[in-house]
């Protein structure tokens, strides 16, 4: 707008941090959490911060503060074991790292500038959103203004995408045009968020009544799907055509038509930087191209990891201090990593929390009345096969800024659940106590 004001938007940003702060333990963590949401995804807004004090920890804080401020007030947590599973997977991840220091593949996890502390440190800081999330939404109110502050972060991201990706000529693919996104972390990671929650606000307009609102979440859907299609990640492109599959199988069977439709033509409708990069896996002599044949090398040096210590691994956040193709720290598959580094104890811990992610919102999907909470289950559904999916092609799972926020439409729909049981329960109480008894019938 040329008035100079943007220049502050980050400290006005930073500010709110503390004010919210003191906003949560005066009684309403409720409004601090909802403060915070926007926050989880957009990291070069976050990193700003760190020009002031405390600031690379104020996200920390704030989640610390809502979560105590929240137990002081007595609210609790709903019923699920998704809350306990991750306690004991925190803690394994914890112990395994040190499994690792004891192998001689990393060091002691003792101060922040060590990797490996350092990475799981930032990892657990997704269950304890979780966590907030979980003890300050408590009522139907709350699970809707999630949902609408959702849409309204998606938003922004998708600006930021969009405005990164059109400043740049596409009528050929190029590797280098290829902008890092409001994530922080790159456009592969920024397209694995995407695709989620184009995913979520599809299946979650299916159940809106209102015109102008299905109008509104479809549009919020079409132009992440946009977005995401510039960012140019074949895996986000794999995991958003699976989801349309399932979303086919489970709730409109016509997509499985328009899907079969889309991969014959496929080509003569995306655009040609697009369909130069989907056909680049392999060269012109028909081999694997140079990131595609890494991946290969990769799982392979990963395969001889694995054998050598299947059952705990070699130690959560080892990975990166070997010596692999190119220098990579990451498998390129989260599975693969998670397999490596803490073994088949850890897998099947992750394993669980992927199972009861699709467990609870298929059935909060499938079992309630409410169309608000239909549509969070099935979007939710949908956005946790998309993060399945995209995981197959690198770590989009212990990234803050791709989880963090589904784990908070994962807290909405456990309470929901709740909420909707109530309900079901006070209906049938009330249907039980209007029945005449049929000896009064007659007096």
């Amino acid at each position: 707008m040329g008035t100079g004001i943007g220049h502050y938007i980050p400290l006005v940003a930073y500010l709110g941090f503390w004010v919210m702060c003191l906003v949560s333990l005066s009684g309403r963590p409720l409004l601090a959490f909802y403060y915070m949401i926007p926050f989880l995804p957009y990291r070069t807004m976050r990193d700003h911060f760190l020009d002031y004090p405390l600031g690379a920890n104020a996200l920390t804080i704030l989640v610390v503060v809502v979560i105590v401020s929240a137990l002081l007030h007595h609210k609790h947590l709903p019923k699920s074991k998704l809350y306990l599973i991750w306690l004991v997977f925190g803690v394994y991840l914890y112990f395994s790292m040190w499994l690792g220091t004891a192998l001689g593949n990393a060091p002691a996890p003792l101060w922040l500038g060590e990797d490996n502390f350092v990475a799981w440190k930032d990892y657990m800081l997704i269950p304890l959103v979780f966590v907030a999330a979980g003890l300050v939404i408590e009522d139907r109110k709350a699970v809707r203004t999630v949902v609408i502050i959702t849409a309204i972060t998606l938003l922004f991201i998708d600006r930021s995408c969009l405005l990164e990706s059109m400043t740049r000529t596409w009528t050929n693919f190029d590797e280098n045009k290829r902008g890092g996104g409001p994530l922080g972390y790159g456009s592969n990671q920024t397209a694995a968020f995407l695709a989620q929650f184009a995913m979520f606000f599809w299946g979650f307009a299916l159940f809106l009544k209102r015109i102008k609102l299905k109008l509104i979440s479809y549009a919020i859907a079409g132009l992440t799907l946009f977005a995401a299609m510039y960012t140019f990640s074949r895996g986000s492109y794999v995991a958003v055509l699976f989801s349309v599959l399932i979303l086919g199988l489970v709730k409109d069977r016509k997509l499985l038509i328009i899907l079969g439709v889309f991969l014959v033509t496929w080509q003569t409708i995306v655009p040609t930087p697009v369909r130069e990069r989907v056909s680049m896996t392999k060269n012109s002599n028909g081999q694997l191209e140079d990131s595609a044949q890494e991946r290969v090398y990769l799982w392979a040096d990963a395969e001889r990891s694995i054998a050598s210590s299947p059952i705990v691994g070699t130690g959560f956040g080892s990975f990166q201090y070997g010596q692999h193709v190119a220098d990579l720290k990451d498998t390129h598959n989260w599975y693969v990593k998670v397999l490596v580094e803490t073994g088949i104890v850890g897998f099947i811990m992750a394993c669980c929390l992927l199972q009861q992610m699709l467990t609870m919102s298929y059935r909060l999907f499938k079992n309630a009345t409410d169309p608000l909470y239909q549509g969070l289950g099935l979007g939710l559904f949908l956005a946790t096969c998309s993060c399945a999916v995209a995981n197959c092609f690198g770590d989009r799972w212990t990234y803050l800024e791709i989880t963090a926020l589904l784990w908070v439409l994962v807290a909405a729909a456990i309470r929901a659940t709740q909420l909707s049981a109530l309900e079901g329960a006070k209906e049938s109480a009330e249907a039980r106590s209007s029945i005449v008894n049929p000896y009064m019938a007659y007096r």
